[in-house]
Protein backbone atom coordinates (compact mmCIF):
# COMPACT_ATOMS: atom_id res chain seq x y z
CA UNK A 1 0.00 0.00 0.00
CA UNK A 2 1.23 3.13 -0.91
CA UNK A 3 1.78 6.43 1.37
CA UNK A 4 -1.12 8.10 -0.52
CA UNK A 5 -3.52 5.18 0.23
CA UNK A 6 -2.86 4.81 3.37
CA UNK A 7 -3.58 8.73 3.61
CA UNK A 8 -6.72 8.44 2.09
CA UNK A 9 -7.64 5.17 4.14
CA UNK A 10 -6.57 7.49 7.27
CA UNK A 11 -8.47 10.21 6.38
CA UNK A 12 -11.83 7.94 5.79
CA UNK A 13 -11.48 6.23 9.01
CA UNK A 14 -11.20 9.80 10.71
CA UNK A 15 -14.47 11.11 8.84
CA UNK A 16 -16.12 7.62 9.85
CA UNK A 17 -14.97 8.25 13.54
CA UNK A 18 -16.84 11.54 13.39
CA UNK A 19 -20.49 10.71 11.67
CA UNK A 20 -20.16 7.38 13.87
CA UNK A 21 -19.47 9.65 16.79
CA UNK A 22 -22.41 11.79 16.12
CA UNK A 23 -24.58 8.77 15.95
CA UNK A 24 -23.73 7.69 19.36
CA UNK A 25 -24.27 11.05 20.39
CA UNK A 26 -28.18 10.82 19.22
CA UNK A 27 -28.25 7.37 20.30
CA UNK A 28 -27.65 7.81 23.29
CA UNK A 29 -30.49 10.36 23.97
CA UNK A 30 -32.79 8.51 22.97
CA UNK A 31 -32.21 5.36 24.49
CA UNK A 32 -31.35 6.95 28.21
CA UNK A 33 -34.33 9.25 28.00
CA UNK A 34 -37.11 8.41 30.58
CA UNK A 35 -39.77 5.63 29.44
CA UNK A 36 -43.03 8.11 28.79
CA UNK A 37 -41.45 11.57 27.74
CA UNK A 38 -43.45 11.95 25.19
CA UNK A 39 -46.27 14.57 25.82
CA UNK A 40 -50.11 13.36 25.51
CA UNK A 41 -52.18 16.05 27.18
CA UNK A 42 -51.91 14.03 30.52
CA UNK A 43 -50.77 15.46 33.91
CA UNK A 44 -48.01 13.48 34.07
CA UNK A 45 -45.40 12.14 31.35
CA UNK A 46 -46.25 8.36 31.74
CA UNK A 47 -48.25 6.33 29.53
CA UNK A 48 -51.61 5.12 30.89
CA UNK A 49 -51.47 2.42 29.01
CA UNK A 50 -49.62 -0.99 29.52
CA UNK A 51 -49.06 -1.08 25.74
CA UNK A 52 -47.37 1.90 25.27
CA UNK A 53 -45.40 1.28 28.32
CA UNK A 54 -44.45 -1.69 26.44
CA UNK A 55 -43.50 -0.19 23.11
CA UNK A 56 -41.90 2.60 25.11
CA UNK A 57 -39.52 -0.50 26.76
CA UNK A 58 -39.50 -2.14 23.35
CA UNK A 59 -37.92 1.01 21.49
CA UNK A 60 -35.53 2.10 24.15
CA UNK A 61 -34.14 -1.42 23.75
CA UNK A 62 -33.57 -0.85 20.11
CA UNK A 63 -32.15 2.39 20.86
CA UNK A 64 -29.89 1.22 23.12
CA UNK A 65 -28.59 -2.09 20.84
CA UNK A 66 -27.75 0.28 18.17
CA UNK A 67 -25.85 2.65 20.68
CA UNK A 68 -23.74 -0.83 21.60
CA UNK A 69 -23.25 -1.71 18.29
CA UNK A 70 -22.22 2.16 17.18
CA UNK A 71 -20.10 2.13 20.22
CA UNK A 72 -17.98 -1.20 19.27
CA UNK A 73 -17.54 0.27 15.87
CA UNK A 74 -16.13 3.86 17.03
CA UNK A 75 -13.74 1.38 18.74
CA UNK A 76 -12.77 -0.60 15.59
CA UNK A 77 -12.23 2.67 14.02
CA UNK A 78 -10.05 4.22 16.55
CA UNK A 79 -8.02 0.84 16.71
CA UNK A 80 -7.62 1.07 12.97
CA UNK A 81 -6.25 4.51 13.48
CA UNK A 82 -3.97 3.23 16.02
CA UNK A 83 -3.06 0.68 13.40
CA UNK A 84 -2.06 3.18 10.72
CA UNK A 85 0.00 5.63 13.52
CA UNK A 86 1.89 2.53 14.50
CA UNK A 87 2.46 1.07 10.66
CA UNK A 88 0.57 -1.79 11.42
CA UNK A 89 -2.84 -1.10 9.43
CA UNK A 90 -3.64 -3.79 6.67
CA UNK A 91 -1.83 -6.46 7.87
CA UNK A 92 -4.50 -9.13 8.66
CA UNK A 93 -4.13 -10.51 12.54
CA UNK A 94 -5.05 -13.80 11.07
CA UNK A 95 -2.51 -14.77 8.82
CA UNK A 96 -0.27 -11.95 8.39
CA UNK A 97 -1.04 -11.36 5.07
CA UNK A 98 -1.51 -7.68 3.34
CA UNK A 99 -5.24 -7.08 3.75
CA UNK A 100 -6.22 -6.41 0.12
CA UNK A 101 -6.66 -2.65 -0.72
CA UNK A 102 -10.46 -3.33 -2.16
CA UNK A 103 -10.84 -4.32 1.11
CA UNK A 104 -9.98 -1.83 3.11
CA UNK A 105 -11.56 0.44 1.21
CA UNK A 106 -15.14 -1.56 1.66
CA UNK A 107 -14.11 -1.83 5.49
CA UNK A 108 -11.23 0.98 6.42
CA UNK A 109 -11.50 -0.96 10.35
CA UNK A 110 -11.08 -4.54 9.36
CA UNK A 111 -8.20 -6.38 11.21
CA UNK A 112 -8.72 -9.64 8.97
CA UNK A 113 -8.64 -10.39 5.40
CA UNK A 114 -11.83 -11.76 3.41
CA UNK A 115 -10.35 -15.61 3.89
CA UNK A 116 -9.41 -15.03 8.48
CA UNK A 117 -12.88 -12.92 8.74
CA UNK A 118 -15.04 -16.03 6.64
CA UNK A 119 -13.09 -18.75 8.81
CA UNK A 120 -13.97 -16.25 12.33
CA UNK A 121 -17.33 -16.10 11.57
CA UNK A 122 -17.63 -20.15 10.69
CA UNK A 123 -15.64 -20.15 14.08
CA UNK A 124 -18.32 -18.16 15.59
CA UNK A 125 -21.31 -19.80 14.44
CA UNK A 126 -20.29 -23.00 15.61
CA UNK A 127 -18.92 -23.06 19.19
Amino acid sequence: MTKVERGKLKKQLQQMAYRVNDDVAVSSKEALKAQGSEASGNLSNVPLHLADLATDQFEQEVALSLLESKTQTLQQISEALDRVDEDRYGICEGCQKRIPLRRLEAVPFTRYCRECAEEREKEAASG
